[in-house]
Parts: C-alpha cells; sequence; structure tokens
C-alpha cells in the first residue's frame, strides 16, 4: 500500500490539471487491477476539505458530498475510517469546519471527556466545550 498526498485527490476531484489528472487515473486504474489500495491519513481528509473550500469555493453540502464519495471508496484506506464518518455527519449538521469535528471524535477515542476550543461555532455541538 502506498500512501496518497491531498494534492492527488485534489487532481483526481477537480481535474484542473490535464496532466496531473491523467497521472491520477492512471495510478487509480492501475491499483483497481492489481487490487492495491491507497492511505489516505486523517490530515489529508482535513486538508482537502480545506482546499475545496477556500480554492475552489464548493459549499458545505458539495464539500460533504465528496467527503461521503471518498470514504465510500474501496480504493482508499482512510485512516479512522469510522471516526471521519462520524465527523462527516457532524459536519453536515453543525456549522464548523470538518476538521473541528475530527479533532473531536480522535479526542473521543483517546478518552477525552471533552475537546476544549475557542472557536464558538461549536457552542453548543456534543463532546466540545467553548473556554470564555
Amino acid at each position: 500500500m502506498k500512501g496518497i498526498d491531498t494534492n492527488v485527490l485534489v487532481r483526481f476531484l477537480t481535474q484542473d490539471d490535464i496532466d496531473q489528472t491523467k497521472t491520477v487515473r492512471d495510478l487509480f486504474e492501475q491499483a483497481e487491477i492489481g487490487n492495491d489500495r491507497f492511505h489516505v491519513s486523517s490530515m489529508v481528509l482535513c486538508e482537502l476539505a480545506w482546499v475545496l473550500r477556500s480554492q475552489y469555493r464548493l459549499s458545505r453540502g458539495e464539500i460533504g458530498s465528496v467527503l461521503a464519495s471518498l470514504l465510500g471508496l474501496g480504493l482508499l484506506e482512510i485512516q479512522d475510517r469510522d471516526l471521519a464518518v462520524r465527523a462527516l455527519e457532524q459536519f453536515r449538521q453543525g456549522p464548523a469546519d470538518f476538521s473541528d469535528y475530527l479533532i473531536g471524535q480522535q479526542n473521543r477515542r483517546a478518552g477525552c471527556e471533552e475537546t476544549l476550543t475557542f472557536d464558538r461555532g461549536l457552542d453548543g455541538a456534543a463532546g466540545f466545550a467553548i473556554l470564555r
């Protein structure tokens, strides 16, 4: 298995660079033929959500759909997939960033009672406490 970086997924999704898009498609096709998989770290998912929002101006709904599609691809071995799925559910229902919810899920798994933050967007979100 090989890990992939955020920019590989961005090329795959946006197809905004013809040569790099072809490279990624060929890579994924060869992996499917060989029954290979690619590791996607939690950090890559967080970066991807940020890039899609800040650089490509995708809406929360569009970002949620993209993340759901990636989480469903058998070609990708997602780090803490179960936590990413729960974070995605929170992201779809709440106002904060996907990364905030994933951090909260990871902290909960690590045994934390709650995640402390100054981010008022998480006020009222399960598992978070706002520092005032």
